[in-house]
């Protein structure tokens, strides 16, 4: 328990430090809010009212301690371009972009963990071969160029969807379901071949050691030395990985939801940084920020269930 309680407070404090420093790169970064809202003509009087009325001439450290405070309360303020509350315009859409981030996540690892462990096993043989060159392919299209593949192949080709014809997960959720499963799939192929490489390596590196060598002279099989014993130490560099992937996902969603023409998160985003709408990208940035520590923390928290030697190491560390 001690272990999770000091992640959990270095998850909190780099949290807060990340807070801060989002809130002083959009207090620095050249540029006016109100400006932007009320144009460049606008009269100097004016214009000093709308600074007043959006708090911008209080000093930053008051301004930070009220968008903090409220923010904890679950207060994200009010957005300066659609005047409604910022809360209210992310809800609405943080549905879809967390729902794509997951589904990406989940055929990810469904993918690359039977193929990683099949290349593994026939390494070196003509499929290993065929394969990791269909890999390092994958691997280096990026998301959005992916996403214009499937869209141009799925869609325009094989008509299997239609291309912008997005549907609200309010009206029909199957219908909303179906449409996310090429987006998905063009978020995770590129990680898919990632995931698939890692594992694939860190298996024949693990059944070069010793330990490998001490379970087939018991007189265990292949099949049961791999599964035992080899890929239990070999996921612990991949679990490392999925934990970067599913952040990593999210902000891929961002991306590939300009590509689908989805209404998610990356939208508003996009939308507000244009307008220099700084509470709602403020808010959606920290967001961002919490997912990848919480899944950081999740990737702590499976270490010390994979590896139970990591919370003895961590032990011993205090005791120096």
């Amino acid at each position: 328990m001690k272990y999770v309680g000091r992640k959990l407070v270095t998850m909190l404090i780099t949290l807060l430090c990340i807070s801060f420093l989002v809130y002083l790169a959009f207090d620095i970064i050249p540029g006016d809010a109100a400006l932007a809202m009320l144009g460049t003509d606008v009269e100097p009087e004016r214009l000093e009212v709308m600074r007043e009325q959006m708090g911008l001439n209080k000093p930053f450290l008051e301004r930070y301690a009220l968008w903090l405070s409220g923010f904890v309360k679950g207060d994200f303020g009010t957005s300066y371009k659609y005047n409604m509350p910022v809360r209210d315009m992310i809800l609405s859409k943080l549905p879809i972009t967390i729902t794509m981030a997951l589904i990406s996540f989940a055929i990810m690892v469904v993918v690359s963990l039977p193929i990683g462990i099949y290349t593994a096993k026939h390494s070196g043989k003509w499929v290993d071969r065929v394969l990791m060159v269909v890999i390092q392919i994958m691997m280096s299209v990026p998301h959005f160029f992916m996403g214009i593949l499937i869209t141009y192949v799925f869609g325009l080709v094989f008509k299997l969807f239609t291309p912008g014809g997005f549907i609200s997960y309010e009206t029909d959720f199957g219908g909303f379901m179906k449409y996310l499963i090429f987006p998905c799939i063009a978020i995770a192929l590129p990680k898919i071949a990632m995931s698939v490489k890692l594992l694939r390596s860190s298996c024949i590196e693990e059944a070069k050691k010793d330990y490998t060598r001490t379970a087939y002279s018991k007189g265990n099989n292949t099949n049961k030395v791999l599964y035992k014993h080899v890929l239990r130490n070999a996921m612990i560099p991949i679990i490392t990985l999925w934990g970067m992937t599913l952040a990593d996902m999210l902000v891929g969603s961002i991306v590939i939801e300009q590509v689908f023409n989805i209404p998610g998160i990356g939208r508003i985003l996009l939308t507000s940084i244009s307008y220099r709408d700084y509470p709602v990208v403020e808010t959606i940035i920290v967001l961002i920020a919490f997912v990848v520590i919480a899944a950081n923390f999740c990737v702590d928290i499976i270490y010390q269930i994979v590896d139970p030697r990591i919370s003895i190491d961590e032990k011993g560390r205090d005791s120096l």
